[in-house]
């Protein structure tokens, strides 16, 4: 099993390049990955300078169990550990305050961040506002942190955003629900351990969320306006891994060769969103998270298969599609929604056709908006929203 669970075993047959194969190209983080791999925290915790830490987390993940016992392994080396673990799903401004406050109440040198993108995204918005001050917003864009960051490791607990890989910090504004993508060299991921037993304590429902937004990365990578030779052969290869991997785990959730594939692919695509960008999906997605709280991984889900048709519509980019997937690729996805029983269409979530001008309205302030590869206003966001009224 050791050996099948290998990053050489479970990505030789897809025919990437060795240096996309072996995430050569990540804002400086340093991958970990295998079975059982969580054990090496506290040496890398060292490698990396750290004495004391704070865990960020969320309740999920300590109702799991990965909080304790993520304490324990660094207690146990000499290290002081304290946890935060009230992260929200779809973390706020108000969540990284939170946070800064417990970092600063333990003194801390060093951050863990352990669970989802959520997780992971606070622990990056507490490292901006610890280390450099001010508020998210003053980071909002890329490269506006002036000083040195603490270091910070990644431990994903589901196969999903692909932070681990990236150095942005999603945050939403508590008051105006904007999402905020801050980036910054400095904010990425000193090493981020892909250990896939992690990820067996998921339940159904985070499975299919999380993997479903992967597999919305993995497609809008590819054919962004920023995509480039390099960003695409991650958004393949992730994509490869993630169509595999997606199927695996809903017919058999505890096989962890299907669930190092999920990992793997995640952390791929993420790669690929640090050297490409996102699209129009997830522009659409945001609102419908906003104005009527449907999680995200349901939201580009029931968007993406709209984007891809409405995006074939140019021939370079219905090539670059059929690169990624011999096949109809919007249709494989709706496909891969049917398996996981998630809705097809806005319809199912009793959204009306009265709510599309709004929703249109806010997608285009989205800012991945600009990087789709066909441009977008509110007209054809609203004709978006209106093709996924009605689906199936």
């Amino acid at each position: 099993m050791t050996s099948e669970l290998s990053i050489s075993a479970l990505t030789e047959s897809f025919g990437a390049p060795e240096d996309v194969r072996s995430f050569a190209h990540t804002p400086g983080t340093g991958i970990v990955f295998g079975v059982g791999e969580i054990v090496r925290l506290s040496e890398l915790c060292k490698k990396h300078g750290g004495s004391r830490i704070l865990i960020v987390s969320d309740p999920g993940i300590a109702k799991a169990g990965h909080s304790a016992r993520v304490k324990s392994l660094i207690e146990d080396s000499g290290l002081f550990a304290a946890v935060f673990d009230d992260v929200r799903e779809n973390p706020t401004t108000e969540d990284v305050r939170l946070c800064v406050q417990a970092a600063q109440e333990n003194e801390i040198d060093f951050i863990v961040g352990l669970g989802g993108g959520s997780s992971l995204d606070t622990a990056k918005g507490c490292n901006f506002i610890l280390t450099n001050g001010g508020h998210m917003r003053d980071y909002w864009g890329v490269g506006k942190a002036e000083k040195p960051m603490l270091p910070f490791i990644a431990v994903p607990t589901t196969a999903g955003t692909g932070s681990e890989c990236q150095s942005f910090a999603l945050i939403a504004d508590s008051e105006t629900h904007m999402k905020m993508a801050c980036g910054d060299k400095k904010a990425a991921a000193k090493a981020a351990i892909l250990d896939p037993e992690l990820t067996l304590t998921q339940p159904r429902s985070v499975t299919v969320h999380t993997g479903m937004d992967a597999i919305t990365h993995a497609v809008e990578t590819a054919v962004t306006k920023k995509r480039t030779e390099t960003s695409f052969a991650y958004s393949k290869l992730a994509f490869s891994l993630l169509n595999e991997g997606f199927e695996s785990v809903l017919q058999s959730p505890d096989e962890l060769v299907g669930r190092a594939q999920m990992l793997l692919g995640a952390a791929y695509a993420g790669t690929a969103i640090e050297n490409s960008m996102l699209g129009a999906a997830h522009s659409c997605a945001n609102p419908l998270t906003a104005k009527f709280g449907i999680v995200h991984g349901e939201a580009v889900g029931v968007m993406m298969p709209q984007v891809v048709r409405f995006n074939a519509e140019d021939e370079e980019v219905a090539s670059i599609y059929g690169e990624l997937f011999e096949g109809h690729l919007a249709a494989r996805l709706e496909e891969l929604l049917v398996r996981a029983a998630m809705p097809l269409s806005l319809s199912d979530y009793s959204i009306s056709a009265d709510s599309l001008d709004e929703l249109a309205e806010a997608a285009s302030k989205q800012w991945t908006a600009q990087f789709n590869p066909r441009e977008v206003d509110v007209a054809s966001l609203r004709a978006l929203y209106q093709s996924a009224m009605s689906v199936g």
